[in-house]
């Protein structure tokens, strides 16, 4: 399970952030600590034992170690992950750490400060760098690097990027960019470079196929590749575009949005209120019911190919607005 704890991000990145901004939610209407370690609870009822913590940007979130810490002690979960921009990871990986953080994903999209700023509105590059040095330090691993290609920003990159894991245990995914999809849409379509391009280029490299079971923690969707000696891997993950190897076919992710939405497909409008349920007072075997109903109406994508494409693009609170959420707001 997935869960933003916040729909507020320190970066403007031009694929993720609309350049509107989104209308950020009321602290009134953000799920409490206990609200979401509530959640936490029905959902380690039914089996589900992977916690991944994103935003927003969660390091953001008021008492974010300690929010880690309770969902770290719940009874079934033996492991909680977070995806961060990096840009306050060094503050607080040895505290997240200690507190039961077992790894993380960071977002990097290039390994030149002015890309960096361009694409994130912030010169951060450095503050990233000096995060991932301090996670691997503080054993927050497999630290995995998630980078969105773009055809005119970062493909000439992609040689660069994929040599940090001959030098680091690090696992650099790259991701081909969802171009429907809030403020992606927005981006000339050219921009997109499909997943079996970004392989063909790996492959030019010297990287093969990793086997199934040779995969980092927590692999999901991603397929794997690793270049020869190196101590990391390469991951591709393709958009919902259709292709037999994209995203969909192997997802099992529910995602929690920061307001309390529970979506069982990230493409869709449909989303359980787990917020007003509690709020009304929900026990925890109806919160159990409620989830459950979720996971079954979960799509199939390969049986149902509309699933993935048939909504709108996101345009900011999804129950409000009719559309799906921004992955601002729901962490992607």
């Amino acid at each position: 399970m997935r869960i933003s704890v916040t729909d507020r991000c320190n970066l403007r990145c031009m694929y993720c952030m609309p350049p509107d901004g989104v209308p950020l939610i009321s602290h009134d209407d953000i799920l409490r600590h206990e609200e979401i370690v509530r959640v936490v609870e029905a959902a380690a009822r039914l089996g589900i034992s992977h916690i991944r913590i994103t935003g927003g940007e969660p390091l953001l979130r008021h008492g974010i170690v300690s929010l880690v810490r309770m969902i770290a002690q719940v009874p079934g979960i033996s492991d909680v992950s977070m995806t961060t921009n990096g840009c306050l990871l060094g503050r607080y990986a040895e505290h997240l750490a200690e507190a039961g953080l077992k790894r993380v994903n960071v977002s990097m999209d290039t390994l030149r400060p002015e890309r960096a700023r361009d694409i994130t509105g912030h010169d951060c590059l450095a503050q990233v760098l000096q995060g991932i040095e301090v996670a691997e330090a503080c054993g927050l691993q497999p630290i995995k690097i998630n980078t969105v290609v773009l055809r005119s920003i970062n493909l000439d990159e992609i040689q660069d990027l994929a040599m940090l894991t001959r030098l680091r245990p690090w696992h650099v995914r790259f991701i081909e960019l969802m171009p429907s999809w809030g403020a992606a849409a927005s981006l000339d379509p050219g921009e997109v470079v499909p997943a079996e391009e970004i392989a063909e280029r790996l492959r030019g490299l010297g990287a093969k196929p990793v086997a199934a079971n040779c995969n980092p923690g927590g692999a999901g969707p991603a397929r794997y590749m690793r270049l020869p000696g190196s101590k990391g891997t390469l991951g591709i993950v393709g958009s919902e575009d259709g292709n037999p190897r994209g995203m969909c076919e192997r997802c099992n992710r529910l995602r929690l949005s920061s307001d309390g939405k529970l979506y069982a497909c990230l493409f869709s409008t449909v989303a359980v209120d787990l917020r007003d349920m509690m709020r009304s007072g929900a026990s925890i075997d109806e919160l159990c019911s409620a989830i459950r109903g979720a996971i079954s109406n979960k799509p199939r994508y390969g049986r149902d190919p509309g699933s993935a494409r048939n909504v709108r693009p996101g345009t900011g609170h999804g129950g409000a607005s009719g559309g799906r959420p921004a992955l601002a707001e729901i962490g992607g």
